[in-house]
Parts: structure tokens; C-alpha cells; sequence
């Protein structure tokens, strides 16, 4: 796999580079941040082997690149005071756990939210350092076929080396939703409305840490764009309430998709799946829902936190 989809535009059928790395690179001014958080006060555990440096790299159109993530961290943006409601959403980029990629798409992202009220957590998470990575598949332009199993649309099963840096993603998703629960009060926000929203990779770690999270609490609510699992989906009759969007010839993605669908009806929780006739999906085609969607699940109820 050109790594769990992920950049997915490098097997797109016109090959338009790094996909996701890119697929948020829509002309968007940067958005100022009010501040970055550290995920662990030393080495992140699992990372003790990883010695290669973390890097960024910014591209023409001002978009992030990163590589060899090993120290997690997320930005924090906050809504205007008197808009905030109390809701707070937490963002993980794409980039096939190779690299991480943040730019007009996560800014467009932001940008909305906050003028709705909710706050954005932009998770760095882990990814696969570059001396550990296989090169991604050349000569195709199609994502390989994949066979879905309970809903699992992993393409590289058998990759140790992503399936142990999925898991490391993961746990970081997870450490980053305690990190801002156990911050509500002082940041102003309803522990239960904290969600996830990933993209590609992103989308399927933000569903693993609903799947892995034990007795815990999950996230409030899912959102994923073009991003199906990366693992067995179980859920029951406390799953958060799951959004959807992808391209109708995103091949295993839409597949993993429109697996994930049944899966949320039958345990009786709220879902929605857009699929989209078109070569490349823009934000302009599902942003307007997804946010008329976390209205539907009461997420903008100004709230007593708030």
C-alpha cells in the first residue's frame, strides 16, 4: 500500500502526488494557533527506538509536511468567547502514517468550526519513521483490491512495522482526548462533546480509538473523510454517532466505507455516508453537511461549560 491509503492521491487515477499530503493543500490562509501541547512529558512510550529527526516541511501554497513523527503534540485553536458553546472537535491529518500533511483542507476545517463555536485539536501523531517505511508500490494507478472483513479495510495487514505504528497513533489519539477532558474546565469545555475528525490515515486511527477504547470513554462523535478502518470494527449501543464522505471510485476506501454503514445501523447508532460522484472530493462538497450534521447531534447547544 502506498501506506494505509494514504497518500492516496499517489495511486489516484491521475496520479496527482502525495494525496493526502496534499489533499489538504487547498489555497486557505493559515490559521493562528493559541498554543501546542506535548502529549508526554518525555519520550513518547513505544518511540524509545526511533532516532531519526522529526521534520517539516513547508510547501509553495504554506501546507506542513511532516516526517518521522516521534514527539506528539497537538496545536490548540479556540472559538471567539462569545461564540464558544462548549463542543470541541480533535483533528488528525492524513498522509498513510508516513507522513503527517496540514494545510488548506485542515485550515478550511478550523476555520468553520470555530466560527461555530467548537474548538479544533490539531493532532501531530505518530508516524512510521523513514528508515523503517517500505517504498510505496510504482506502476499502478488504481489502490490495490483489499478484502474487507468486519469492517476492516486495511490494505497491508501483515506490515508490522505500520500495524505497530497504527497502534502508537492510536494511543495517541486516545492520550490526546484524556489530555482535553481532564482540561474541560479550564478551557471551557463539555467533556461529553469531545469528537474526532480525521482524513485519510487520519480517518482511521480517529476510529480506532473508538474501537480500542477499553472501559474508557470514546469520542463524542466520528467523522471521517475518505478513511475506512484500519482494523475489526465491534461497536455497540454506545458507539458515538459516525460521519462519512469519500469518492464513488475511491476503490477499498468507499468499499471500507459502505462496510462501516451496516455495522453503525445494526447496534442502533446514528450514521451518515456520503458518497460522491467525482474524481477528487473538495471540502466545498461535505463540509457544509458535516456541520449540519453535528448541529443534528446537539454539538452547537451552547452549553453551562462554555
Amino acid at each position: 500500500m502506498a501506506s494505509i491509503f494514504a497518500l492516496r492521491r499517489t495511486l489516484s487515477r491521475t496520479g496527482r502526488g502525495l494525496a493526502l499530503g496534499l489533499a489538504l493543500t487547498m489555497a486557505c490562509a493559515p490559521v493562528a494557533a493559541q498554543q501546542e501541547t506535548r502529549l508526554y512529558p518525555g519520550t513518547a512510550p513505544g518511540s524509545e527506538s526511533c532516532t531519526l529527526k522529526e521534520s517539516v516541511r513547508v510547501t509553495p501554497d504554506g501546507s506542513k509536511i511532516y516526517s518521522n513523527v516521534r514527539d506528539p503534540a497537538f496545536v490548540s485553536y479556540f472559538p471567539d468567547p462569545s461564540k464558544a458553546n462548549g463542543s470541541a472537535a480533535i483533528l488528525l491529518p492524513g498522509g498513510g502514517l508516513r507522513i503527517l500533511a496540514v494545510g488548506g483542507e485542515a485550515n478550511a476545517i478550523i476555520r468553520r468550526l470555530t466560527d461555530e463555536g467548537m474548538a479544533v485539536f490539531v493532532l501531530r501523531y505518530r508516524v512510521l519513521q523513514a528508515d523503517r517505511a517500505s517504498p510505496p508500490p510504482s506502476g499502478s494507478s488504481q489502490p490495490p483490491r483489499v478484502a474487507i472483513h468486519d469492517g476492516n479495510a486495511n490494505p497491508a495487514p501483515d506490515n508490522a512495522a505500520l500495524t505497530e505504528v497504527l497502534k502508537l497513533a492510536v494511543e495517541d489519539a486516545q492520550a490526546t482526548l484524556r489530555i482535553v477532558r481532564a482540561n474541560a474546565a479550564r478551557w471551557h469545555l463539555d467533556p461529553s462533546r469531545i469528537g474526532m475528525i480525521g482524513a485519510s490515515a487520519g480517518g482511521g486511527v480517529a476510529i480506532g480509538a473508538e474501537l480500542r477504547k477499553g472501559t474508557g470513554s470514546g469520542p463524542a462523535f466520528l467523522g471521517t473523510l475518505y478513511g475506512p478502518s484500519l482494523m475489526n470494527v465491534s461497536v455497540g449501543p454506545d458507539a458515538p454517532p459516525l460521519f462519512m464522505a469519500t469518492e464513488a471510485d475511491h476503490g477499498p476506501v468507499t468499499e471500507g466505507l459502505l462496510a462501516l454503514f451496516p455495522i453503525w445501523k445494526a447496534a442502533g447508532r446514528p450514521t451518515e455516508l456520503h458518497i460522491i460522484q467525482t474524481p477528487r472530493l473538495e471540502t466545498s462538497q461535505w463540509l457544509d453537511r458535516f456541520v449540519a450534521w453535528l448541529g443534528e447531534q446537539h454539538m452547537f447547544e451552547r452549553s453551562p461549560h462554555g
